[in-house]
Formats: structure tokens, C-alpha cells, sequence
């Protein structure tokens, strides 16, 4: 499963706003997620993620700070502008590349950006019960295709541990859809209310918001904050 983070361009305007053969919600969102239930992920974990995790592990033992990550960070300019509106809290900024993750400038003492896969952070985070101030999803790779649709983060089955670390959640995206899917998902998974509402941000918070506002495009945003985690029992 990809981090959701389209690949990293130039800031100018000159991006093409998201094209699909879906002109609705998916009509099998509610199936899907209704299997996920059904089958709760008891994969075993993949060989690779405890070196991609240790550095977080190290970290969180012995921070104490509220905790706020920003999953599928890019180049970690979102986590850089995340610290310095969360100055009480470490975040964690989350990516699979470590070619966009190269291209990080040095972040603030309050603020760590870590190669990894999301899903993996979602579920030791949710293990170990380490309580989530904010979660922030910025435009995660929408995947417009119909036949993409379990690739989407909330048709996944990590939207399981997505919405069971508490917390402020926020999504942005500039496919409407998308987000009314993902608004449609949380109420599914924790009956939390949560509305799509366009966004019209005076300062962009990462180079894509940047280029989407510089391409006269519309930006959608999903908040909700969601009931307190209960720490799911490991195998």
C-alpha cells in the first residue's frame, strides 16, 4: 500500500485537477468496509517495519508530549508547519519515500519525519496506546480510478486503526469525492459526525496545497474528533 503522497512537484500552478470514471461515492464503500469488520487484520508484522519503527520507539519512550502526526508527509514541509502550530507536541511526520523524505529541510526540535508505511505507525501506535492529539491526512493520493477504490485509506483495512487512535483527525483533498467517502467512512467506523467543507487556507501548509491553490482548484476538508482509544489487545 502506497503512503498516499503523489509524487512531489513544483509548487506553480500547474496542476490538473483530479479526472475519475466515479461521479459519486463509490457504491461498494459500504461493502468493503463492512468486510474489513468482518475481517479484522490479523496479519503478522512484516520483517521490515520494527528497523523503519525504531526510531519513532526510541522517541516515544521517553517523550511524554501530546502526540500529532501527519501521515504521508512528502518532504515534511506539513511537519515542519504542523510543529510550529502544535509547540506542545511531537510530531511525526510519516512517508514511504525516501527520495521525498531526502528532500526534507531540518525540522523543528518538536518534530521527527521517519520512513515507514502509515498503516504500520497506525497499528504499534494503536497497540502500545499511545494517546493521539491530531492525525492530519493532507492530500493523500486520491486514486480516482473505480477499480482503485481499496486503495483509497478509508476503504483500507488500516481506516480500522486510523480511527481507533483518537484524537483530531483532519483530511484535506481536492477531489470532492474523496472526501465524502472518507466523511462516509468515519461514520461507518465510530458514528462521529464529520462534514465535508471546502478549503480556502490563507497560507498553504505543504508545496501541494500550494500548487492546487496556484491552480485555481478546489480544496475540500474533513474534520472530526474521535472517541478516545481503547488499546487493542496483541497476539
Amino acid at each position: 500500500m502506497s503512503d498516499g503522497t503523489p509524487a512531489q512537484g513544483p509548487a506553480a500552478g500547474n496542476s490538473r485537477a483530479v479526472t475519475s470514471d466515479q461521479a459519486a461515492p463509490h457504491p461498494r464503500l459500504g461493502r468493503v468496509l463492512a468486510r474489513h469488520r468482518a475481517r479484522a487484520s490479523e496479519r503478522p508484522w512484516p520483517a521490515h517495519a520494527a528497523a523503519a519503527l525504531a526510531p519513532l520507539l526510541d522517541r516515544l519512550g521517553s517523550d511524554t508530549r501530546p502526540l500529532v502526526l501527519d501521515s504521508g508527509c512528502g518532504t515534511a514541509e506539513s511537519t515542519a508547519w504542523l510543529a510550529a502550530h502544535h509547540p506542545d507536541a511531537l510530531v511525526v511526520g510519516i512517508d514511504q519515500s525516501a527520495h521525498r523524505l531526502a528532500r526534507a529541510a531540518a525540522l523543528p526540535a518538536n518534530a521527527l519525519a521517519m520512513r515507514a508505511r502509515a498503516e504500520d505507525v497506525w497499528r504499534l501506535v494503536r497497540e502500545r496506546g499511545w494517546p493521539v492529539a491530531a492525525h492530519y491526512l493532507l492530500y493523500p493520493n486520491p486514486w480516482p480510478k473505480q477499480r482503485h477504490l481499496m486503495r483509497r485509506w478509508h476503504a483500507h483495512p488500516a481506516m480500522a486503526d486510523l480511527v481507533a487512535l483518537g484524537g483530531t483527525l483532519e483530511l484535506r483533498t481536492n477531489w470532492r469525492i474523496y472526501a465524502e467517502e472518507f466523511a462516509r467512512a468515519l461514520a461507518w467506523w465510530c458514528a462521529v459526525p464529520a462534514s465535508v467543507v471546502p478549503w480556502a487556507p490563507s497560507r498553504a501548509a505543504s508545496a501541494f496545497e500550494r500548487k492546487y491553490l496556484a491552480s485555481g482548484q478546489s480544496l475540500y476538508r474533513v474534520t472530526a474528533a474521535l472517541p478516545p482509544p481503547r488499546r487493542r489487545a496483541t497476539r
